[in-house]
């Protein structure tokens, strides 16, 4: 069986791709940060994306962000295990939020 991998974008594309139908955005920040300021999406803090994972399912396109790209790289490999999401797409936003300002 392939393993599934994650592809980086930036904050620009990110955006694009969370317009389309099927597609999520998962900021996985704490809440308060998510409160405070985000791209829009949904918020699924890092230590609860495996419990909170069923949010998910009904997506193919799966991007995942954070402040500076390194909390999303974590959720983005680990999303990359889920046998049962093969044929996701999952995307890293690589340099976070940080990154476009």
């Amino acid at each position: 069986m392939a393993k599934n991998t994650y592809t980086d974008i930036d904050l620009q594309k990110a955006q694009q791709l969370s317009k389309e139908p099927g597609a999520v955005l998962v900021d996985v920040r704490e809440t308060w940060e998510f409160e405070e300021f985000n791209e829009g999406g949904i918020n699924i803090p890092l230590a609860e994306i495996r419990e909170k994972r069923d949010w998910l399912v009904a997506y193919q396109t799966i991007i995942v962000i954070c402040t500076n790209g390194v909390r999303s790289k974590v959720a983005a490999m680990d999303y990359c295990r889920v046998p049962e999401w093969a044929a996701k797409q999952i995307f890293h936003v690589k340099g976070g939020i940080i990154e476009a300002e």
